[in-house]
């Protein structure tokens, strides 16, 4: 492993190429591939391939040089569709290897990123196991499920020096980059106010059926892993998982990793002082969720507040977009989404900041991926659009939002200790449970 990690170091500069060619289907790159040295080839291993873990892995396959040798997931039926896919890609699926145990794969010696694409529950066992096993970590968001776990995985990639990318892909595409850009100029004047909100209209919980045998080919006990065991149900499964304490963190955690990231990276914050969060199952109190599907959260930070606002069920969100961001300046607001940004200028202000809207220009996961695979190939970590630090850095504050919510408390935050004022908050939310004989590593 040494020597190929060096001959991947030393084809580093093929990564500028890879940049440019990246706009191109796989069969554009079939010439290409033929002709790159085999050190020059990195595998992947995907793990959990139903969602975005598919999505990323199609990304990837896009860079000339980047193979897929293996497939992980306990749900037989989600592999048997994937590797027909990949078959209608061209792939030689031959040389692909499928797995039901994460762990079996992480054992194959020619994998050398493992993406995860698991619900939330396994990320941080997953990416910690995977940084011991000397491989790179390309971890969906959010990277944790609770702030312990988001310590213990930034731990591991310093502990092993790994390159471990969050899955935060806005980060890498252009127009928010230049959004940022625009705040940070100051020409907004001073910012008081940065509004987060998310209003998925489509989006609802599963009905309230009864539960049931799992379905043929699904390994449900895998599945749940460090969760508490339970009887399967189909409303809690797949893409449901999001709106369930014991696997994820509903809405906040779901989109709010991406949309809250882009309020602190703006204003270039840390952690609140404060929390405080109110909400509940309000659109949909007969659909099977326990996370809320209407959330209004404010953190107080020094100089600004930033408030988080989400709904599901709902389309019709501030400033007439269903999601987005505000920064919210004396002489203009600055209003950013996935669809583009604009400057809408205060009507008292002297200054004209007024910026017409600018769409966006490139794929922002495509690029995420060029990046990623760049900094796995020049070793080049300060390189990474989002380390796992600052994926840890936006779970950890979409987490305490949650708890501020769950717990119904106003939370003081001691930056510090790096804990909650209150010791009963600490013991109850900052680190999860783990069950069924798992535990998080004490890296």
């Amino acid at each position: 492993m040494p020597n190929r990690r060096n001959f991947l170091q030393q084809g580093s500069l093929l990564a500028g190429g890879a940049l440019l060619l990246s706009a191109f289907d796989n069969q554009a790159f079939a010439g290409f591939r033929r002709r790159m040295y085999p050190s020059d080839q990195i595998n992947i291993g995907a793990i959990g391939i139903n969602g975005m873990g598919w999505a990323n892995l199609s990304s990837a396959l896009k860079l000339p040089g980047v193979n897929v040798v293996a497939l992980c997931d306990v749900d037989k039926n989600v592999l048997d569709r994937r590797m027909g896919d990949l078959a209608k890609m061209n792939v030689d699926t031959s040389k692909v290897k499928v797995y039901s145990d994460y762990r079996k794969l992480l054992e194959q010696k020619d994998v050398d990123v493992v993406i995860i694409g698991t619900p939330d529950h396994w990320h941080a066992l997953i990416m910690i196991e995977a940084c011991q096993a000397g491989k790179d970590v390309y971890v969906e968001k959010p990277v944790g499920n609770s702030i312990g776990e988001c310590r213990a995985m930034v731990a591991a990639q310093q502990k092993y020096n790994r390159v471990v990318q969050a899955g935060q892909w806005q980060r890498s595409q252009q127009h928010f980059r230049d959004a940022v850009d625009f705040v940070q100029s100051g020409q907004l004047g001073n910012i008081r106010t940065v509004k987060v909100w998310c209003y998925q209209g489509w989006m609802k919980p599963g009905p309230l059926v009864p539960d049931s045998a799992p379905p043929p080919g699904v390994d449900f006990k895998s599945w749940l892993g460090p969760a508490p065991a339970r009887s399967f149900n189909s409303s809690r499964f797949h893409f449901n998982f999001r709106w369930f304490w014991d696997y994820a963190g509903g809405l906040m955690t779901d989109w709010g990793v991406h949309l809250l990231d882009y309020g602190l990276l703006g204003m270039k914050a840390g952690v609140p002082k404060t929390i405080v969060a109110l909400g509940g199952t309000f659109a949909y109190p007969d659909l099977y969720q326990e996370t809320p599907d209407t959330l209004t959260t404010l953190y107080e930070f020094d100089g600004f507040n930033l408030v988080w606002d989400h709904a599901m069920g709902i389309d019709n969100g501030s400033y007439g977009r269903d999601h987005g961001i505000a920064y919210i300046g004396n002489n203009g607001t600055l209003v950013l989404s996935r669809g583009g940004w604009e400057v809408i200028e205060e009507k008292q202000s002297k200054n004209k900041v007024s910026k017409p809207f600018v769409k966006p220009s490139d794929n922002g996961l495509d690029k995420h991926w060029e990046n990623f695979i760049s900094v796995v190939r020049n070793r080049k970590m300060e390189d990474l659009r989002c380390s796992i630090q600052a994926g840890a850095h936006v779970a950890t504050v979409a987490q305490m939002g949650n708890i501020s919510m769950r717990s119904g408390e106003r939370l003081v935050w001691d930056a510090k200790s790096g804990k909650f004022g209150e010791e009963k908050i600490n013991q109850q939310y900052l680190v999860k449970e783990y069950y069924n004989g798992y535990k998080l590593p004490m890296v």
